[in-house]
């Protein structure tokens, strides 16, 4: 049983005038916080009104109150449809070789950059890897588009080394836009990716690895045994993070990249709500479709921040 001192301490804790006071205390603080809350109310709380279309056979136009009730009728039509599963395909793959290699290689590329000393080397990698993240989708894809294609750098360089004895069609070749999609978020967001991991490597205190030089540890020994476990707390949260976010990949790059001889690969959910849902009026299965995915989402995000908080005591939530 509770103590009637500790009844007490929580009490007072949480009286009136102590609120009141740390209210005084922390006014401005409060004050700087308050936007981006009205921030989030604004445009992460109040959609979530739209979600009543999902239920309703919707029609632009027709006041609230008299829209049709329908249930999980477009629930039912949408576990129903047999592109839907095609698409669920194409957004999990892709979302899992992102995580594969969008999550692991931004790591390592931190690793080795905090083993440069020379200064001006290092800061031109950073520059050079950052600096595709500030490009838009439509340039990376025409860049992509122009890389691989029949007379483009790749194909030339193939032949030229007599790997192929033609050209390679890579941009209709259903089973590599995966690939193809993956390499160029990669490319785009490798440098960005890795400042977070950066930042966390500047905050291991130098006299770890002043001891272990004392001690006659290697590069590679330090960076396994002090590097990694000092980083981990970070990488943990970010992956949890990023399972949360596996189904939100996006559209832009498949839209793009991708064109009718290798849609069956390249359609995802987004793209699949946007021309199945709002592109063809059906607003209500576009509605069932992004509840589908939020609901997968929050699941994802419980799942990984459970069985980090067991395996690891590290979460996020």
């Amino acid at each position: 049983m509770v103590s009637v001192k500790a009844r007490e301490n929580v009490k007072n804790k949480f009286s009136s005038k102590n609120i009141h006071k740390t209210l005084s205390q922390q006014k401005y603080l409060i004050a700087m916080s308050l936007p981006f809350v009205i921030w989030v109310i604004i445009f992460a709380y109040v959609p979530l009104w739209g979600w009543t279309m999902a239920f309703q056979e919707y029609k632009p136009g027709i006041p609230f109150s008299e829209q049709q009730w329908v249930g999980f009728k477009h629930f039912i039509k949408l576990f129903k449809d047999p592109m839907f599963y095609i698409v669920m395909r194409n957004t999990i793959v892709m979302s899992l070789l992102g995580l594969l290699f969008g999550f692991t290689l931004p790591i390592i590329l931190a690793l080795l950059l905090n083993e440069i000393n020379n200064l001006r080397f290092k800061k031109t990698v950073q520059t050079v890897s950052y600096l595709p993240h500030f490009v838009s989708w439509v340039v990376v894809a025409s860049i992509v588009t122009e890389l691989l294609s029949m007379n483009g750098p790749l194909n030339n360089l193939l032949l030229n080394l007599g790997i192929k004895d033609k050209p390679v069609q890579f941009l209709i070749e259903p089973k590599s836009f995966w690939w193809i999609v993956t390499a160029a978020d990669v490319w785009k967001e490798l440098g960005w990716n890795s400042i977070i991991f950066l930042a966390s490597i500047s905050s291991i205190n130098p006299e770890l690895y002043e001891a272990a030089t004392v001690d006659g540890a290697g590069r590679f020994a330090k960076m396994r045994h002090i590097t990694l476990p000092g980083i981990m707390p970070t990488v943990v949260v970010i992956l949890i993070m990023s399972i949360g976010n596996l189904i939100n990949i996006g559209f832009e790059k498949q839209l793009l990249l991708g064109n009718p001889l290798v849609k069956e690969y390249a359609d995802v959910l987004d793209i699949y709500i946007l021309n199945y849902g709002i592109g063809s009026g059906r607003y209500s299965l576009g509605t069932a479709a992004g509840m589908f995915k939020s609901l997968i989402s929050l699941i994802l995000l419980t799942v990984a921040n459970t069985v980090s908080k067991k395996t690891t005591d590290i979460r996020v939530i």
